[in-house]
């Protein structure tokens, strides 16, 4: 029986593996921006200033034209008049002391709608944002808006970007240390209660809970110090997403590693308390360490921000393989039962006897 189940979690890893594995790059769909330009197109002196104008926007704002967005936010208006025409208009107001009005001609999409980069300006004379962003609801709406006021309303039109996206929100990482703080205490208080077992404390003989708040520690560290230390790397990560650790330099290939740990070692650890623990104590313990991972993720991503995050990520790693190897020490297994125990004598789990 143990034999069928062990091969029927390695047929649903590998079918879990292979769903990730099928997110590629569509190296045939490149940007209006990296276009190869022919014989004719290079002799213009005009169109080679315009290409090496869209490959700097390119790497600076790591999106162009044809890029796709999804709107976040509840709407969007986006002016059909020209830029240079309501800028003109914004200047002749203020030089006439006037108060400026939006102009009247504009369209509003709304939440979940998706919208394609269709034209970019640069307007220096616009004190309130250079850039102008053209969209494309669809082939008869279009409209301009400022930069600044698109990209907080907008997400990449990728599952990725979207799922870094929801959680960047400090609505979400609030709400997040919160839940985590009620989930603990009650998790805390309901074991202490029972006597059952919990992570660093009372643990099972298994490394995989203790090898898994670790991963979440480290991943959480590492996308904090990419934040940190890399933000434009993070940012063109976040408009072009991959989960190809290889594909990416080599820090965030490293996190990437991390985050591809994560579902294994979780699956592994499912398993491995569902061994080792009855139903009802394997769910409270596996309850608990998720309190505990969602603590570790808040408290790594967030003090490290500080770099008091490194000091706590090394003492916790000591803490937590220290307090492992003391909850480890089962040398026995029951002649009956055949379940771990600590000393010789009357099993804890079936009543026999060991000698």
């Amino acid at each position: 029986m143990r034999k069928r189940t062990n091969i029927f979690l390695c047929f649903a890893l590998y079918a879990l593996l292979s769903t990730l594995c099928s997110c590629y790059n569509d190296k045939s769909k490149t940007h209006d921006a990296l276009a190869d330009t022919d014989t004719s197109l290079s002799s213009d002196s005009n169109a080679l200033i315009r290409r090496q104008d869209s490959l700097t926007f390119t790497s600076q704002h790591h999106y162009t034209n044809n890029y796709n967005f999804i709107v976040d936010e509840d709407s969007l208006v986006l002016f059909v008049q020209q830029p240079e025409e309501i800028v003109s208009r914004k200047e002749m107001q203020e030089t006439e002391w006037q108060v400026t009005q939006q102009p009247s001609d504009s369209i509003i999409v709304y939440r979940g709608e998706r919208l394609v980069v269709a034209d970019i300006r640069i307007l220096p004379q616009d004190t309130t944002d250079s850039v102008w962003v053209q969209l494309a609801r669809d082939q008869q709406t279009f409209g301009w808006t400022h930069e600044t006021r698109l990209l907080p309303a907008v997400v990449p039109d990728d599952p990725i970007s979207q799922f870094i996206s929801i959680f960047s929100d400090t609505h979400l990482l609030w709400m997040l240390i919160v839940v985590g703080t009620m989930a603990v205490v009650y998790t805390l208080r309901l074991i202490n209660k029972k006597g059952a077992r919990i992570v660093h404390y009372n643990d099972i003989p298994s490394f995989y809970p203790t090898a898994l708040v670790l991963t979440v520690s480290f991943a959480a560290s590492m996308y904090a110090s990419i934040q940190m230390f890399a933000p434009e790397m993070w940012r063109h990560f976040y408009y072009h997403p991959t989960l190809n650790p290889f594909a990416v330099p080599p820090l965030l290939g490293l996190f990437l590693a991390l985050v591809w740990m994560l579902p294994i070692v979780c699956v592994a650890t499912v398993d491995d308390v569902r061994r080792h623990l009855p139903f009802e104590d394997a769910v409270l313990y596996l309850f608990g360490l998720a309190a505990v991972c969602m603590v570790d993720y808040i408290v790594f991503s967030i003090f490290t921000l500080y770099y008091i995050g490194y000091l706590l990520l090394i003492l916790y790693a000591f803490f937590a393989i220290r307090s492992f190897h003391s909850c480890r020490r089962l040398e026995y297994y029951c002649g009956k039962c055949g379940k771990a125990i600590h000393h010789k004598g009357k099993c804890p789990h079936c009543g026999a006897m060991n000698v």
